[in-house]
């Protein structure tokens, strides 16, 4: 399965996008989880100090954001899906 990153979480991973080889049905949280087990520096990144997602960090599966599907993070995802996962965005014109 491909992951892609956005902005600052490129630096962590090394790069755009990450292949990942996970069982089938793995949720969304099961592959946070691996993400982070890969990626340690990704944790301060992605969760507060309650172990919770940031409300700011967006992850989507196929375009739509996981934590609006009706599962949330325990929605199940498929090798063929297409997971973004994006930091905090900001800026702009003033």
């Amino acid at each position: 399965m491909k992951v892609n990153f956005y902005a600052t979480l490129r630096q962590i991973v090394g790069g755009k996008t990450v292949e990942v080889a996970l069982d089938y049905g793995v949720t969304v949280q099961g592959l946070i989880d691996e993400l982070l087990a890969r990626y340690p520096a990704l944790h301060p990144q992605l969760y507060d100090e309650h172990g919770q997602l940031y409300p700011h960090v967006h992850v989507f599966v196929n375009g739509r954001d996981a934590q609006h599907l009706d599962a949330g993070l325990d929605t199940p995802i498929a090798p063929g899906d297409t997971i973004n996962i994006f930091p905090p965005v900001g800026g702009g014109c003033v």
